[in-house]
């Protein structure tokens, strides 16, 4: 009898795992909650969202699914991984109490500090004359960070006076993400890159790097996104980068959950930095990242469902095995994101691509109409023998794509391929 998994969420990083789980011989039937119009071809989507705990549970009882894989933080950090679990249900996360590495900057950055892993100083404020005078009295830029859950929006690295005291007002005054603190950081410099983990406990299974391009415009202008586009391997991280970046953050930050009574089973992801004085930490996260997973997963050649499961079960023995290709993703966003957009634009053309995979990040499915339905929309993925075949590959395919209210950016991958 085949596996029963549900995925837990419904955009672009779901749509990649659903289809890596398709891969897998074991899987005979994929459920997602919410899901949306792409993973629909793949996946029997439910009308569950993914904060909805009881919902998701009940249903998992009910349809007796083997596994649940969780997509998005906001469902670990309601703590769905701790009611399956209770339930005796096999689940692919970290509990509530895991999650903190994400959902709460000053919490990841105590870690660091007290396992000497290397991250740039900080300090952690509650009150904004504080905070100010602080930022007044240091040199720029400066990094300023909301200490919780932002939809990759609580980052603001100031370059002047102006800014950085808007950033403060904005996160302390007004509560623009809710009643948190604020973690100021020094600035560091260098390229920044993702080193995610398959991680059960102290054991890690390391994933192939990948680079995330989360300025909206070409050339790294405009706001900060949730991620217009990544591309695996990376040519400037070098063997020695990625043995200090496993063996001296990544393996330790795992042993140091361990010991702080708060084991860490999932994805644990490390976004660093190559800074001339060495590999640091810039954040870690706690789950998949959104849109590395959709050009990381698709070269992974070894069972899926067998990690899912090996990690959700608290085990330390698994064959992963990925190839060695070149994969690149560029991602369509509606006009006017990440600010204010418009949705129900149709999109059509996709019929005519060659050679790629489409991942939905936002869509809706409406009288048998493709239509946007967020800001971003879906991240065309192309693979290749090296990273110049599959960028072309990619932005050949995307000029089939028609639809009057998307834009992308052009140089994904460029400046280092």
């Amino acid at each position: 009898m085949g596996k029963k998994v549900l995925v837990v969420g419904g955009g672009g990083r779901c749509h990649a795992i659903v289809d890596a789980l398709s891969r897998s011989p074991q899987v005979e039937k994929i459920f997602c909650a919410p899901g949306n119009a792409g993973i629909a071809e793949q996946a029997e989507c439910v009308a569950i969202k993914d904060t909805d705990v009881e919902g998701l549970l009940a249903f998992a009882q009910k349809e007796q699914v083997d596994l649940t894989v969780v997509g998005p933080e906001a469902a670990l950090a309601v703590g769905v991984v701790d009611e399956f679990r209770k339930a005796g249900l096999l689940i692919f996360g970290p509990t509530k109490a895991a999650a903190r590495v994400e959902s709460s900057k000053e919490f990841a950055k105590s870690i660091m500090q007290k396992y000497s892993i290397p991250t740039a100083d900080y300090r952690v404020f509650e009150e904004y004359e504080e905070a100010a005078a602080y930022v007044s009295a240091h040199s720029l830029p400066i990094v300023l960070k909301y200490d919780g859950l932002a939809a990759g929006k609580g980052v603001v690295v100031a370059e002047s006076a102006e800014e950085a005291d808007a950033a403060l007002r904005d996160m302390l005054l007004d509560a623009r993400f809710g009643k948190g603190r604020v973690v100021v950081e020094d600035f560091l410099t260098g390229p920044e890159f993702s080193l995610m983990c398959f991680t059960s406990g102290e054991q890690i299974w390391p994933m192939p790097l990948a680079q995330d391009h989360k300025r909206a415009y070409d050339n790294d202008k405009g706001p900060n996104t949730g991620g217009m586009g990544a591309y695996t391997p990376l040519p400037f991280v070098t063997e020695e980068d990625l043995e200090y970046a496993v063996e001296k953050i990544m393996r330790p930050m795992a042993a140091a959950m361990v010991a702080e009574g708060v084991p860490f089973h999932g994805v644990l992801y490390g976004g660093l930095m190559k800074t001339p004085e060495g590999v640091k930490v810039i954040e870690f996260n706690a789950r998949f990242g959104d849109p590395e997973t959709e050009v990381i997963l698709p070269r992974i050649s070894s069972d899926i469902y067998n990690l899912f499961a090996t990690v959700a079960a608290g085990g330390t023995e698994c064959e992963v095995e990925w190839n060695d290709k070149a994969v690149v993703g560029v991602v369509l966003a509606s006009k006017g994101y990440p600010g204010d957009y418009a949705k129900g634009f149709e999109i059509g053309g996709l019929e005519s691509l060659e050679g790629v995979k489409v991942y939905h990040m936002g869509t809706a499915c409406k009288e048998g109409k493709l239509l946007t339905a967020g800001g971003r929309v879906m991240i065309v993925v192309a693979e290749g023998e090296n990273a110049t075949a599959a960028r072309a590959n990619v932005y050949k395919n995307i000029e089939r794509i028609e639809c009057d209210n998307l834009f992308y950016r052009k140089d994904i991958g460029k400046n280092y391929i």
